[in-house]
């Protein structure tokens, strides 16, 4: 990618409502020369309130790496013949519109990259503008970003991890900013850089984050730094608990489980100053109270104030009626409270459809309240199927209890068969993480089989490697 002069950022303001939660808006700057920007902590604070707004736009978590070309590889959707999205649930890559879809995935991520690698350039010589602690915090949250960017798009393009030795090209690890080629890694190169960048965000977050002395509610109310417009929204940021996260996500990849399970466990019993819990899993009560993407459970998420108008129905459904998305999905339990809250039978023109509401927010005061507009990037519940995967059986036992009863679910024994209890999560991921972009991932990790993958088309073999783009102008 050419070396950029200048760089384009956003600001989030916050706009007070008395009938509502506060929103976040965008008001942009544009054309602010580097050493301009870069010459107070508010512009540091800026630029890095831009990358949010990259990283939550349609290209890349808005939509594409969350709910649309991501869930088409798994045929999450029910999609119109022969276009770009019919093609990725065949796995087509060779289709100009699918190809193009992973194009820009591909192009969006490497300049939100660049964007960090730009922050980072410039905080070390800047450090004498940075009031106590805000150094730390800015560039923590950096290397935690570019780590979580860059694992994604070994997630997607990389190999399938047990076959990562006969990988032919891997994404490039852009950790410089600078008009020089990137080097591709191989699979141990990329590794050592993704927890190298972890790794020292952990360091600095683990010193500096508000959160980490805060609960979630201290944030809302208003008990913490009300007024500081860039921290008081730590728990929708990419703080200490979701750089601990993303490690433990990473670890599972590269299939170190006991590290996996450590992390994990880091954030499951993550807690308050009061000893309360500082995550908990979301119950039926939340879907009650039109809470669908389970904001208690949220360590990591984008707030996305236009959501309404971005996933109006009929975009997101599955299917006519309710019929096969409760039997393939979730097995008619009758019980779970994702099986009876996520769906409804939409009609429109006489035409049935069987819509996914995890994204559609009603716009009424107390639905506003609860800071629900969110796209979840990391959640509890994740936690607890990693740990569930790869801890001790006792404590593996528990944990699966106690999310089974979050869920509603009958209390059931986990297999004591390491593969069979791997694959009863994998088949947890597709029911918890629908629309959030994570079953891909999930069937990739363990290579499952087409009769594995929930809603596969009979006849179609999987490919869990789409090529790189043709084009890789915008990494340098």
């Amino acid at each position: 990618m050419k070396s950029l002069n200048k760089i384009i950022i956003g600001i989030m303001l916050l706009t007070l409502s008395s009938s509502c939660k506060d929103f976040l808006t965008v008001n942009p700057k544009t054309d602010v020369a580097r050493d301009e920007l870069f010459a107070t902590e508010e512009g540091f604070k800026d630029a890095l309130i831009g990358i949010y707004i990259q990283i939550g736009e349609d290209s890349s978590y808005g939509k594409e790496l969350t709910m649309t070309s991501i869930e088409h590889l798994v045929s999450s959707w029910s999609v119109t013949v022969n276009s770009a999205a019919a093609h990725l649930n065949r796995f087509n890559y060779t289709d100009a519109g699918a190809e193009n879809s992973l194009q820009n995935i591909f192009n969006k991520q490497y300049k939100t990259i660049a964007g960090i690698n730009t922050i980072l350039d410039q905080v070390e010589n800047k450090r004498h503008v940075f009031s106590p602690g805000m150094y730390e915090l800015i560039k923590g949250e950096c290397l935690a970003l570019r780590g979580l960017l860059h694992f994604d798009m070994l997630r997607l393009f990389g190999p399938v991890p047990t076959l990562a030795a006969s990988a032919n090209r891997l994404p490039p690890y852009v950790s410089t900013f600078s008009k020089k080629q990137t080097a591709a890694p191989s699979f141990i190169e990329f590794k050592t850089s993704l927890f190298k960048d972890l790794e020292e965000a952990q360091q600095l977050l683990g010193k500096s984050d508000p959160f980490l002395n805060n609960s979630i509610t201290d944030f809302k109310n208003g008990t913490y730094r009300a007024n500081d417009q860039f921290v008081n929204h730590r728990y929708l940021r990419m703080n200490y608990y979701a750089n601990t996260a993303l490690k433990a996500r990473a670890h599972l990849w590269f299939n170190e489980p006991q590290k996996a399970y450590e992390q994990a466990i880091l954030v499951i019993n993550a807690k308050n100053p009061d000893a309360s819990a500082k995550f908990k899993l979301g119950t039926s009560a939340d879907f009650a109270a039109n809470n669908f993407v389970l904001t208690s459970e949220q360590i990591f998420g984008l707030y996305d104030h236009n959501i309404n108008t971005k996933f109006s129905s009929p975009m997101l459904y599955k299917g006519t009626d309710a019929t096969v998305v409760k039997s393939q999905l979730y097995g008619n339990t009758g019980t779970d409270i994702r099986e009876n809250n996520l769906w409804v039978v939409d009609i429109q023109s006489s035409v049935s459809r069987y819509i996914f509401k995890k994204y559609d927010f009603t716009k009424s005061a107390a639905d506003l309240l609860q800071d629900t507009k969110q796209i979840p990037m990391l959640r509890l519940a994740e936690m607890y199927l990693i740990a569930i995967e790869t801890g001790p059986d006792t404590d593996a036992q528990n944990l699966w209890t106690a999310y089974q009863t979050a869920r509603n679910l009958v209390q059931t024994n986990l297999p004591t068969d390491a593969t069979q209890k791997r694959d009863l999560v994998i088949k947890e991921y597709r029911k918890e993480f629908f629309g959030e972009g994570q079953a891909f991932y999930a069937y990739k990790r363990v290579n499952a089989s087409p009769a594995q993958v929930t809603f596969l088309s009979g006849g179609i073999d999987v490919n869990y490697t789409p090529p790189l783009p043709k084009s890789e102008t915008t990494i340098n």
